[in-house]
């Protein structure tokens, strides 16, 4: 058992809980290198093992060897349904309401604007103004070309959020965990409220996919966005993906209407009918490499227990944020995410004054986490590969780090593109 609050942990503990995780065993259907704690998979997630036996595959006995014919005879052309539906009970909906396409940003843009078009006296898009960024800058970009019609862009702080719903409030964005700190917003609750004043949500899942359990379908969600490449670990680059309640698909149009969103893509037809369902949302041909690799990275789900996952991605949370008290103490550490476990993704961030070099210094040390702007540390557990022991061992190399000034070196000032 880890040792009760009030009493030190030590490493032991956390290896007890290591031989007892029933989830130890899906650690081995990742492929890691030797030697390095990966606390980055809510930025990208690693391959798993048999990513390149399958790509292989795809090169010679597809692409390789039947060349355009795959498009039939090995189902490339339903592939984004097909992923689709192995995405989607990890999201809590149907398997006709899920397809993966493009990236976040595009299915965004597609849902608000297909939402803020619709007939009604509202011409707002309602957003944060803590979201993350791309999400804004896509609404902000919408709204400029729709400006001729009223469309506005509001930005409220987070405590605003709930007020502001008002009727002249067309669509909303929210993501439902904060990518700074990890903060999880109750999307049920927000969900029922602005259904009830008639407001459609569109929900960024981007840090929640593979995270944590969703039910989309129980919470009454109606639209809904993500991406491919971190929980899911579906490679960088990896599509997105985009979900629409099933009462809605056949009324949406999307704005991006695509040839491979066409009722009929390989009748040519001068003028553009939408296909039914969730194809109606695809745009171009699909990117059928990164596509596969999806797919595969969902295969690490492959029985898994959703609500295992997500005990263990509280506790590893916990067990971090205590460390940092018991450890960290002096060295100028702040934990900024939530204490209380069911309020965070599965994430924990500290604020440190030499955030960006700390993290150099972690990095090189083994020790794989990211930096935010202007201040934050920021530490990803996902439950399928990283280890009780792996957060004290990236704790002490922090506490190392830290008090030998590691960080102060040159080498690690210089700020590369990806931080």
């Amino acid at each position: 058992m880890t040792a009760p609050a009030g009493t030190a942990l030590i490493r032991d503990d956390l290896l007890e809980r290591d031989r007892s995780d029933p989830l130890a065993p899906f650690r081995d259907r990742f492929r890691l290198p030797e030697g390095v704690i990966y606390l980055d998979g809510n930025s990208l997630g690693p391959p798993s093992m048999n990513i390149g036996t399958r790509i292989g595959a795809l090169l010679a006995d597809e692409w390789g060897s039947d060349l355009v014919a795959s498009w039939n005879r090995h189902g490339w052309f339903r592939l984004p349904e097909r992923v689709g539906t192995r995405l989607a009970p990890l999201l809590g909906a149907g398997g006709d309401e899920v397809i993966a396409t493009d990236s976040v940003s595009v299915n965004l843009f597609k849902l608000l604007a297909a939402l803020l078009r619709r007939p009604g006296p509202g011409r707002v898009v309602l957003a944060e103004d803590t979201n993350f960024p791309t999400d804004l800058y896509m609404a902000e970009g919408l709204v400029s070309l729709l400006r001729e019609s009223g469309a506005r862009l509001r930005l409220v702080p987070p405590a605003d959020f709930e007020g502001a719903l008002g009727p002249d409030v067309s669509v909303a964005t929210l993501t439902q965990v904060d990518f700074r700190t990890g903060r999880k917003h109750d999307l049920r609750r927000l969900t029922a409220l602005a259904r009830e004043a008639g407001i459609p949500i569109v929900w960024d899942l981007s840090h929640s996919a593979g995270a944590f359990p969703l039910r989309l379908n129980d919470d009454r969600v109606e639209f809904a966005v993500g991406c491919g490449y971190k929980y899911l670990n579906g490679g960088p680059g990896a599509p997105g993906f985009l979900y629409v309640a099933r009462e809605f698909q056949q009324s949406l149009d999307t704005p991006l209407s695509g040839w491979m969103g066409h009722r009929a893509p390989f009748d040519f037809e001068t003028r553009y009918r939408p296909a039914a369902g969730m194809r109606r949302f695809l745009t171009g041909t699909p990117g059928i490499l990164s596509m596969v690799a999806l797919e595969e990275g969902l295969r690490t789900f492959d029985g898994v227990d959703m609500e295992a996952l997500r005990a263990k991605s509280e506790e590893l949370g916990n067990v971090f944020l205590r460390l940092a008290d018991e450890r960290l103490t002096g060295f100028g550490v702040e934990a900024v995410s939530p204490r209380g476990a069911r309020e965070r993704g599965s994430q924990v961030s500290l604020r440190h004054p030499d955030a960006y070099p700390v993290m150099q210094a972690l990095i090189a040390r083994g020790v794989v986490g990211d930096f935010r702007e202007p201040d934050l540390l920021r530490f990803g557990f996902a439950p399928l590969y990283v280890r009780y022991a792996d957060v004290w061992d990236a704790v002490e190399t922090l506490r190392d780090v830290l008090a030998c000034e590691e960080h102060r070196a040159p080498r690690f000032q210089h700020r590369d593109a990806v931080t």
